[in-house]
Parts: structure tokens; C-alpha cells; sequence
């Protein structure tokens, strides 16, 4: 893995990417991104969730150096993505959504060139152990083109890795890998995350970025439009629901309950009342008495939590 910070670098300050007022227009005139501000912590796993055309993957590009920017900037520990593109492509490390890999060669001499673009002495011994944490120690004398979707991805993330970055963009790593690779993938990423690498990944699978990311950004339309701690926003922007399990089902709700946000389901067997985590006083316990004054008796209750995927589609469909 990466080189351990030296005492000058953990002096630096906690922000290793800054994004100001980031602009970008493709000929033809689609706005891609608008006015972007973002700031990334150093060590941090944050997820950049958003549909398809949101401006993820442009966002990414520009910070990789790959896309020039519009208006705004883009700096990575202290340097200008632009006008110090040397340094800030030797810090960065990036695995792309397409497969672009040397077809023809071996997985081993793959990662080798690799190294090697980035001005790095060779060290044999550290592609060995990113080969093997990867499950492709085995494969490293295999031609890339004999590889599987999931291990050519594996690839590019080893490709990634080769010359130590210390941050690291995963543009939806995920996809085509199957369950067993991808919870490999995502262990090594915790590890990369212990060693100090700081990582940003683009996901299409919600609970991923709910059970990896420290924080979470939401993009939309090219626009920025909530980024939180992980848990925070699920508290702050989750309902919770209290699930009834009525003693006996019932047709239609009281009137007397009509104050009460509640929905029947299950034939008239569950009663679920649905309340803001945020707010002073849930309204449980007026509900309970309510319940009792109707006559409405329940065998069971539970409490359930908006997942982090509902509350990104309700973030999104309220910006349209």
C-alpha cells in the first residue's frame, strides 16, 4: 500500500481536495457541471452518488486531469490540477468505469508499465502484495485478454495502485463484479482507507456507499446538492416508521386518528405510522393513546428507517 505520511504531511491541513466554483460547458452547450464547491478530508471515504449524466464522471475527470475544466478550480494537497498536472497525477490514482487495459500483455506487466509511467523505481515486491490483496497473484502471467470482466477490473484497480497514490478515485468499481469480488474490493478499500489513502467513489449500489462512505454527496443536473456525514443525513433527512401488528384487521381508519400520519397495509392487518426523526416529539405516545380510545388493540410493533437509497431518490425528485 502506499507510503505511511510523513511528519510533514500530517501537518498539512485536513482538506486534501478543494473544488471552488467549478464550471463545465461541452461544445453543443450542455452544462455539465455548475458552480461546484466541495471540499474532500484527507483519509476519508466519500461517496459521490447521482443517475446517469448527473456530472459524476466529469467531476472525476477534471480532478484526474483527464478533462479541462470551465470556470473554477480544482486543487489536490496544495496543487492546481492544471498548472501542476505533473504532481497532481502523480498523487492520484484512478480506476474508470470502462475497461481500457493492455489487452495483449500480462497482468503483471500491466501493472509493471504502469509503475513505470509515473517515474517510480521498480519494487517488485509491493505489485506482489497489491497482486495478491486483489486475488490476482495467480493470474499475473495471464494475458489481460484471457481475464473475466470482474478480474479485468481487478486490474485497473492494481493499475491504479501501482505507483502508491495517496488518493484514490473509484469511478463505479462495482460494476460487472460479482458479490464475492466486490466484497474483496471493498475490504482492500477499507484497508487503503487505514493506510491513509484518501478515497472518492461514484456507486450505483446505495448500500455500499451507506455502509462504506464517511460522507456523502449528491449530485444532480450538474449541481451540488447536499453533501453530509453518512449518518448524519439519514438522520436528518430519514423518517422512521412505526409498524403495528393489529390484533384484528380493520376496513378503514377512525376519523379520530385522521391527526395521525398513519397507512394501512397488509389487508387492514398493519398499521404503519410514519414521523420525522427530527422532530421535538414523535407523536407516539398521543398515537398510542389514540389507538386505545378507538379500541384498536396491536399484538406487535417495530420500527424501521428510510434506507440511504430512498432518501437520495427523494433528494433527487425534489430538484426537478
Amino acid at each position: 500500500m502506499p507510503d505511511s505520511p510523513s511528519d510533514h504531511d500530517t501537518a498539512r491541513t485536513d482538506t486534501v481536495i478543494e473544488v471552488r466554483g467549478l464550471d463545465k460547458t461541452y461544445a453543443g452547450g450542455f452544462k455539465a457541471l455548475k458552480g461546484i464547491d466541495l471540499s474532500v478530508r484527507r483519509g476519508e471515504i466519500f461517496a459521490l452518488l447521482g443517475p446517469n449524466g448527473a456530472g459524476k464522471t466529469t467531476l472525476i475527470s477534471i480532478a484526474c486531469g483527464i478533462v479541462n475544466p470551465g470556470n473554477g478550480s480544482i486543487v489536490v494537497d496544495g496543487h492546481d490540477v492544471v498548472r501542476d498536472w505533473r504532481r497532481t497525477r502523480s498523487i492520484i490514482g484512478l480506476v474508470p468505469q470502462e475497461l481500457t487495459t493492455d489487452a495483449f500483455e500480462t497482468v503483471w506487466n500491466t501493472v509493471r508499465f504502469s509503475r513505470g509511467l509515473f517515474g517510480k523505481a521498480p519494487d517488485d515486491a509491493y505489485l506482489e502484495q497489491v497482486l495478491r490483496d486483489l486475488s490476482l497473484w495467480n493470474k499475473r502471467d495471464n494475458k489481460v485478454m484471457t481475464l473475466s470482466g470482474g478480474m479485468k477490473r481487478r486490474v485497473m484497480i492494481a493499475k491504479a495502485l501501482s505507483h502508491q497514490p495517496t488518493v484514490l478515485f473509484l469511478d463505479e468499481p462495482s460494476a460487472g463484479v460479482d458479490v464475492e469480488l466486490r466484497r474483496d474490493m471493498w475490504a482492500m478499500v477499507r484497508r487503503l482507507r487505514e493506510s491513509g489513502v484518501t478515497i472518492i467513489l461514484t456507486t450505483h449500489y446505495i448500500e455500499e456507499a451507506e455502509d462504506m462512505a464517511d460522507r456523502v454527496g449528491v449530485i444532480n443536473k450538474g449541481e451540488l446538492v447536499i453533501v453530509e456525514e453518512t449518518a448524519a443525513l439519514m438522520r436528518k433527512l430519514g423518517k422512521k416508521q412505526l409498524r403495528l401488528q393489529l390484533h384484528e384487521p380493520i376496513d378503514a381508519l377512525p376519523a379520530a386518528l385522521s391527526d395521525h400520519s398513519l397507512e394501512l397495509h397488509n389487508d387492514g392487518n398493519v398499521l404503519v405510522y410514519t414521523y420525522d426523526t427530527q422532530g421535538r416529539r414523535t407523536g407516539i405516545t398521543a398515537l398510542l393513546e389514540d389507538l386505545a380510545a378507538a379500541g384498536i388493540h396491536f399484538t406487535d410493533l417495530d420500527t424501521r428507517q428510510d434506507s440511504l437509497e430512498k432518501i437520495f431518490v427523494d433528494l433527487v425528485r425534489e430538484e426537478e
